[in-house]
């Protein structure tokens, strides 16, 4: 499955269960473009005690992240679709918290989400980002490779960096995304947004995703992205961000919680061989 170019291995985990000790290698293996399935990350579909479904998501590295804006969307609509759970609004239970989605349907298939992802968190600690305990950072210098760049951070229950450039499209993302990411600031690494100006009401985005690198979408970053442009006075409080596999509408409300509506796809279903399972994760039966 897609949201925005943003590719998933979705698997049911209502049906198959994976040893918790051999997710991180399935991740590895099927994430793999050429000697896997390909993918951003895979996204595992469970049964919830605290909400109506679980979602946990594991990128490419193996590692596991808190939560996934486009990744959320396509696990809304393979329960919706798949008959998993039948209601337009879901509870959605995340490493991040349990997020509310509302599903647009048409002929019994979900065409978009509306996704309720929470406050932005802003202070330093629950970045988590180095520095002067309960401040905010907002167009703060920040040495890089040599360079200082300024950088507004927050959590969209996952760690963000946003940065603002002239020309999204010629910016060396593939040289500062993973000098960012890995940057001693970020305890637990972050994600980095690279954001071009287009007018009040839209923005341009590239991202370097943890775990990852360069993805087409990043759900959580473009509401990072928008949170950021709105802090910086750049934007107004509902924004369009242009990614380079689709656009993301979000809102900032004021009832401070921030609201990203966006597509899902499904691209295709297939089953992966024994043999295969057993090179990605030895042992597993």
């Amino acid at each position: 499955m897609h949201g925005a170019g943003n590719d998933f291995v979705v698997i049911d985990c209502t049906k198959d269960i994976i040893p918790e000790d051999q997710i991180s290698r399935i991740a590895i293996g099927a994430c793999n473009r050429h000697l896997g399935i390909g993918a951003d990350g895979i996204i595992l579909v469970l049964p919830s005690r605290v909400a109506n479904m679980r979602m946990r998501m594991f990128n490419p590295d193996g590692s596991e992240a808190e939560m996934c804006g486009n990744g959320i969307r396509c696990f809304a609509k393979y329960a919706f679709d798949h008959k998993l759970f039948t209601d337009v609004v879901m509870s959605v239970e995340t490493r991040g918290g349990v997020k509310t989605v509302k599903l647009n349907t048409a002929g019994g298939k979900v065409q978009s989400v509306r996704v309720d992802m929470g406050e932005p968190r802003l202070l330093r600690p629950e970045i988590p980002m180095k520095g002067i305990a309960d401040s905010r950072v907002i167009a703060e210098p920040l040495k890089v490779a040599g360079k200082k760049l300024e950088v507004t951070c927050l959590s969209m229950g996952n760690p963000h960096c946003v940065v603002f450039v002239d020309n999204v499209d010629l910016y060396p993302v593939e040289k500062i995304g993973p000098e960012l990411e890995n940057h001693a600031s970020f305890p637990q690494r972050t994600n980095v947004e690279f954001v071009e100006l287009v007018n009040q009401q839209e923005i341009r985005m590239r991202v370097w995703e943890r775990g990852a690198g360069e993805t087409l979408a990043c759900g959580t970053g473009a509401c990072a992205a928008a949170v950021a442009s709105i802090l910086n006075e750049k934007t107004a409080r509902k924004v369009t961000v242009h990614l380079r596999g689709g656009d993301l509408f979000i809102e900032w409300l004021g009832d401070n919680r921030i609201y990203m509506t966006g597509p899902a796809e499904e691209v295709y279903e297939g089953k992966v061989g024994t043999s295969v399972i057993k090179k990605w994760a030895p042992g597993m039966t």
